[in-house]
C-alpha cells in the first residue's frame, strides 16, 4: 500500500497527503529554481526528514531510558551544490537538546549515537555531508 499521494497542482507546486493520517503538505519550486517559494521545496523536506528522524529517534530511545526531551529542537541548514548536478552538498544540522534530569556522558553519548544512526540519515548518498552538533541543557 503507497505511503504517500502526490498531485501536481501546476506552476511548480505539489499537494502530497499521508495516506494512512490524511495530513496533506505542499511544495514549491525554491525561488533560484523557478519557484515561487511559498512553500517547502522537496529539498528542504530531505533536509527536514533528516532532522526530524534523528530527533525522533533520540526520543525513543530516551523515553525507554525514561529522559524527557521534550522542549528539544533541531535547526538544520541545508548547502546546495555550486556545480551540476543540482543537488543537496551539506547538511548542517544543530540539535539543541533540553532533558528532565542531569544526563551522564555515557546517556549523552548513546543519544548522540542514536541520532547518526537514524533510518534518514544512513539512506542518505556517501557525498551529501552531514555535520551535526549537539548541545545539552
Amino acid at each position: 500500500m503507497p505511503t504517500v499521494k502526490t498531485t501536481y497542482l501546476g506552476e511548480l507546486r505539489t499537494e502530497s497527503t499521508h495516506l494512512q493520517s490524511g495530513t496533506q503538505l505542499l511544495t514549491d519550486a525554491p525561488t533560484d529554481n523557478m519557484g515561487k517559494g511559498e512553500a517547502f521545496s522537496p529539498t528542504d523536506l530531505l533536509a527536514t526528514a533528516t532532522g526530524t528522524c534523528m530527533l525522533t529517534t533520540m526520543a525513543i530511545v530516551a523515553q525507554r531510558d525514561e529522559i524527557e526531551l521534550s522542549g528539544s529542537s533541531v535547526e538544520v541548514t541545508k548547502i546546495m551544490s555550486q556545480t551540476p548536478p543540482r543537488k543537496v552538498a551539506r547538511l548542517e544540522i544543530n540539535l539543541k537538546m533540553k532533558t528532565n534530569i542531569v544526563l551522564t556522558a555515557e546517556q549523552i553519548q548513546k543519544l548522540e549515537n542514536t541520532a547518526h544512526k537514524c533510518p534518514v540519515s544512513l539512506s542518505l548518498h556517501p557525498d551529501l555531508e552531514q555535520v551535526v552538533s549537539f548541545e545539552w541543557k
